[in-house]
């Protein structure tokens, strides 16, 4: 299986995963305690939407950029990203409160399967450079997770706009 299918059967696990929380996670929310912070459907939703829109934006750049690019490096990280979400907030929260956190099944199923086999690929086919990625992997974790307040914000500010 080439990298770039790969990369197209992570991104449909995402989607699905991302939809698993859209569908979940806000009521799972709304029961608000030391591991949740209550979000409204419609802002987590606006938030999953954008971000999800923008992971395809990067998937269909990448299978057609050039190895090494920055591209390659946008979906490694956004990759990298998804497989860290696994362990935390996923089974992190899941074990702490020995309650299913949703989302849990697809990052378990879909995303760390096939991130780390991604990742693995894309180092043997050198699509990424294990020692920029290094950093950039990182780089792009952590704007994902500046990101995700401000596009509650965004959408909490939508939301005010549109009531």
């Amino acid at each position: 299986m080439s990298l770039t299918m790969l990369g197209c059967l992570f991104t449909f696990g995402v989607l699905a995963h991302n939809a698993e929380e859209a569908w979940r996670l806000p009521a799972w929310s709304a029961r608000a305690g030391k591991w949740r912070v209550a979000v409204a459907a419609p802002v987590f939703r606006f938030a999953a939407l954008v971000l999800s829109g923008l992971f395809v934006a990067i998937t269909l750049s990448a299978s057609v950029s050039a190895a090494g690019g920055v591209a390659a490096y946008l979906m490694a990280g956004y990759v990298l990203a998804m497989v860290l979400n696994v362990f935390m907030p996923h089974i992190l929260v899941t074990v702490a409160t020995r309650q299913y956190m949703p989302g849990t099944v697809t990052a378990l199923l879909l995303n760390l399967p096939l991130g780390s086999l991604y990742l693995r690929r894309a180092w043997s086919e050198r699509s990424v450079d294990p020692h920029v990625f290094g950093w950039a992997g990182p780089l792009v974790v952590l704007a994902i997770l500046v990101a995700m307040p401000l596009l509650f914000a965004l959408g909490r500010k939508l939301r005010a706009v549109s009531a």
